[in-house]
């Protein structure tokens, strides 16, 4: 207990010794303490001294008393659009969850892989990583986890004792969190830290265009498939040391088989997830060099910027609480209390990270920190890229990752304009490296998930994660 309130009394000592240090050096006072905040949360937030979503209440509190902008200001970060972009995807994961959708998808996509080990492996990660293009990866996890720890149990009941059993069980669950983390790199609406990055760079660059799906996936889907072959050859290299069948052919589906045909629910549900889909992708103008694709917001005539894939997530989600079951009677195909399962806590982060960020920029903490750097002009923009990747890598794996790029992409942006390089160019790998971390099972909500099992060391989790992140890091920096 005593190390705890050591750990609570460390942030605002921190940042107090921050502010007094950067005064007493001719900062000014709004610079000055907003650089404060900012160590002060993530002493915080890297400590784990008090909830995530408490420390994310900070600048809510802080910055108007601060002086450094006014609480009206401070609150609307909290509402942002991509607040209720990431509350309407995980809406429509729950309406998934609620009615086994999640399920049929795994056993299809099991049933055409085999019942070797190393296809099972790649059906497991092939699930989680499609899956997790367009919903958050923890919900992705959550989802498949009941469907891969019944075909561990099944393995484990019929073959008891054998140690490439216990072995494959790791590859399965290490493949499922990892693939996860990695599709979500692949969309803008695949992870938290993807989202924050389009409201940053919207924010700050109004007059350049916001990469949209189409090019989010030219930059992004080359890296996360490289990536995503890579883990899979390390993990069956590493855990998969039998090429027998594992059961009986056509077990997975057989099990397809007993779901029976799809429900009015399923079918409802698979309808709206798949509408969400082509609404984003298909939201915005999609250029592809020699030719020029109109978006439908501009066929119907919203004036730009109007809607937003927030709008279309939250309209889809909304459908969930309208549309009725045939299954029960009176229900919809999702109900509030089932929907009170969203990680509101997550929603807090957002809203916080936000508030910080507006913090860095009308305080000038970030134009400050820009000047400090300009010594990294000379610097080739591939090393720059790996430096800043192994740094995001480092902090993401004992910190949240939602958190880290909250913190470094306002530095990032300040820093542009004294390298003289394309926005993107430091802050779209930062976002990507995010979607790393590996190696501890901190690092990310599918690591805590799958290590709770309690069937995979540290060792095991470290080693196989080391090599994942130290790919991660080569692939983003010289491809993004």
């Amino acid at each position: 207990m005593k190390g705890k309130w050591l750990r609570i009394a460390a942030g605002p000592l921190m940042g107090s010794m921050t502010v007094i240090g950067l005064w007493q050096q001719g900062v000014s006072m709004p610079v000055s303490l907003m650089a404060g905040l900012a160590v002060w949360m993530a002493v915080w937030w890297f400590s784990e001294a008090v909830h995530h979503a408490v420390t994310a209440l900070l600048p809510l509190a802080y910055l108007p008393l601060a002086g450094i902008c006014d609480s009206k200001t401070a609150a609307a970060q909290y509402t942002d659009p991509i607040v209720f972009l990431f509350m309407g995807g995980f809406m429509l994961a729950l309406g998934m969850e609620r009615w086994g959708l999640h399920r049929r998808i795994a056993l299809f996509i099991l049933s055409h892989m085999g019942s070797r080990p190393h296809m099972v492996l790649l059906g497991v990660m092939l699930s989680a990583f499609l899956m997790s293009m367009w919903i958050s990866n923890t919900a992705t996890v959550m989802m498949l986890f009941p469907a891969v720890t019944a075909v561990i149990h099944k393995l484990e009941h019929e073959r008891t004792g054998e140690k490439n059993i216990r072995s494959l069980a790791v590859a399965l669950l290490l493949g499922l969190a990892y693939a996860a983390s990695i599709g979500g790199m692949s969309t803008p609406v695949g992870t938290p830290t993807n989202m924050i990055f389009l409201r940053e760079f919207a924010a700050r660059y109004p007059d350049l265009p916001a990469p949209g799906f189409p090019e989010w996936m030219a930059h992004a889907m080359p890296i996360s498939v490289l990536l995503f072959l890579f883990t899979y050859v390390v993990l069956m290299l590493m855990h998969v040391r039998s090429r027998e069948p594992l059961m009986e052919a056509g077990y997975f589906k057989q099990e397809q088989a007993a779901e029976g045909p799809l429900s009015y629910e399923e079918k409802m549900v698979a309808f709206l997830f798949g509408t969400a889909a082509v609404l984003w992708f298909s939201r915005a103008d999609m250029d592809f060099g020699f030719v020029q694709i109109p978006g439908w917001s501009k066929l119907l005539g919203f004036p730009a910027d109007a809607v937003s894939d927030a709008t279309v997530a939250m309209t889809m989600a909304l459908l969930l609480f309208v549309i009725p079951s045939k299954e029960e009677s009176g229900r919809a195909l999702l109900e509030w209390e089932e929907a009170a399962k969203l990680p509101f806590d997550v929603v807090l982060l957002f809203g916080g990270g936000f508030a910080m960020a507006k913090g860095v920029e009308v305080s000038g903490l970030g134009n400050w920190l820009a000047g400090q750097l300009t010594g990294l002009q000379s610097a080739p923009v591939w090393l720059l890229s790996l430096g800043v990747c192994l740094l995001i890598t480092a902090i993401s794996e004992i910190a949240s990752n939602v958190a880290c790029i909250q913190l470094m992409l306002p530095v990032l942006a300040a820093m542009q304009p004294a390298l003289g390089i394309d926005p993107e160019a430091l802050m779209l790998p930062a976002t990507l490296a995010a979607s790393l971390g590996f190696m501890l099972p901190v690092a990310t909500a599918p690591n805590t998930i799958v290590y709770s099992t309690g069937k995979i060391s540290m060792r095991e989790i470290m080693s196989a994660g080391l090599l994942v992140d130290l790919a991660g890091i080569l692939l983003i920096s010289l491809l993004a």
